[in-house]
């Protein structure tokens, strides 16, 4: 693994399950769970991962490993389950919470897939988990165009080859393959920071870095809301919410900015009436959010790992004016894209990756967990999602949601994928924290149809 794959690893405990997850709808009819079964078991030789489990270096003298699971089943990673007539939405959104709270069993490869039928209109769905420390969310959009199918002509898949784990090796074996490792592994990252990039253009992005930094500290001494920060409980509540991604693009046209400039305004609208909903508003209140960033290059699509960095924004809820707003965050965006931050937290990470001891990464990943922060209050993160059809045995997926999970003090976050013409939003909360995750769910919707009415004025 590598450092950040390893961090996310050994950062999970019984309260902080870190797995990334997505309900998608179908169209009827629902095929058997058999069915399901071969389908999946015949598209497992293009990701080898799903069946692997990790094992960890003795003393964490080096960093968790994949290895082949020898008693990988499929039948324990696929499940079978349903909700009681009508099958509503809500039904289903709530069966989601309780399975996306389960923790994956760190004993085997680190996956499942939940068959729901029973939804109203012959609809029913998959709930597909994996593990954090296995993809990103741009690495899980490759990950769902593998598994899913492309086109609506489905044929049953052949027999497959029966398929042979390699050996497990030994605690010996695996102390003496992270040695060789910790020698070499850290020379080639930094060789290829050199060759790749250039020692040059690293040390000006690094410089951008530091000139930028300053203003970014400033965003961390403003004063942010209380309440959104504290311990997290073993269970969750789970909300969606959807937008047309051509309202979306009309906003941008009228008020100028991006896409992810528009959703993290709306988010911040969302934010303002959860936040007035408890008495907790004031005129200068913000909400310090992380928006992960995908810093995987193109050759690096399709590779089973993590490669994000992190950049933040205060979120002004604050502010009554909707187009004010919008103005806010977009300066605050360009100025993270001026100051080369992106570019210059790969850049760190990966340097980072190459120094750390395994020892000292299973230390530090923990203390997180340990500790509470109340630095940043929540996580956006929006990843692009496929503009076509995704398909399952010939039925089309009609919506796609994603979950990802809480962490570090961190008790609510939001996550958007885009979808064939629509924007998905998935919003995870404490349960016993987050009473109101529905009010910040309508709030984000509402927030889209303020900007929406400003862009035709």
């Amino acid at each position: 693994m590598s450092g950040l794959d390893a961090s996310f690893y050994l950062l999970e405990d019984e309260n902080t399950p870190l797995h990334v997850a997505s309900v998608v709808v179908f169209e009827g009819p629902a095929p058997t769970y058999g069915d399901v079964v071969r389908h999946l078991a015949a598209k497992l030789p293009q990701v080898p991962r799903y069946r692997q489990r990790v094992r960890t270096v003795p003393l964490h003298l080096g960093r968790p490993v994949w290895v082949d699971d020898p008693h990988f089943t499929i039948l324990y990673h696929v499940r079978h389950t349903a909700v009681p007539a009508p099958g509503t939405d809500e039904q289903l959104r709530n069966l989601a919470g309780r399975v996306l709270a389960q923790r994956l069993d760190p004993g085997k490869p680190l996956w499942e897939v939940w068959l729901v039928e029973g939804l109203a209109g012959g609809r029913w769905a998959l709930i597909a988990k994996v593990h954090h420390c296995m993809v990103d969310g741009v690495a899980g959009m490759d990950l769902a165009t593998i598994m899913f199918d492309l086109s609506p002509d489905y044929v049953p898949p052949a027999e497959t080859e029966p398929w042979a784990p390699d050996p497990v090796p030994s605690g010996l074996h695996l102390l003496r393959d992270s040695a060789q490792r910790g020698v070499t592994q850290p020379v080639r990252q930094l060789a290829d920071v050199a060759r790749g990039l250039g020692v040059v253009r690293e040390l000006g992005r690094l410089r951008a870095f530091a000139a930028g930094f300053g203003r970014s500290t400033a965003r961390f001494v403003r004063p942010s809301a209380g309440g959104l920060n504290g311990p997290i409980g073993p269970h969750r509540r789970w909300c969606w919410q959807t937008v047309p991604l051509d309202e979306v693009k009309e906003i941008r046209k009228a008020l100028g900015g991006t896409v992810n400039d528009v959703v993290l305004t709306a988010v911040t609208a969302g934010y303002r009436d959860l936040l007035a909903g408890r008495g907790a508003l004031e005129p200068d209140t913000v909400v310090r959010t992380a928006v992960p960033v995908s810093v995987r290059d193109t050759g690096q699509r399709g590779e089973l790992n993590n490669r994000v960095a992190a950049v933040f924004v205060n979120l002004p809820a604050g502010e009554p004016d909707p187009v004010e707003r919008m103005i806010l965050v977009r300066e605050q965006v360009d100025d993270v894209k001026r100051s080369g931050q992106v570019a210059s937290t790969r850049t760190l990470t990966r340097l980072t990756d190459a120094a750390v001891a395994p020892a000292l990464l299973s230390l530090g990943a923990r203390i997180p967990v340990r500790l509470r922060q109340d630095l940043v209050q929540t996580v956006t993160t929006n990843v692009p999602g496929p503009d076509f059809p995704l398909y399952v045995m010939g039925r089309r997926a009609v919506a796609l949601y994603p979950y990802v999970p809480l962490t570090g003090g961190i008790r609510v976050v939001t996550a958007i994928i885009s979808y064939c013409g629509t924007l998905h939003f998935g919003i995870s909360g404490d349960f016993d924290a987050m009473p109101d995750l529905d009010v910040l769910t309508k709030g984000v919707a509402a927030g889209f149809d303020e900007l929406l009415a400003e862009a035709r004025r």
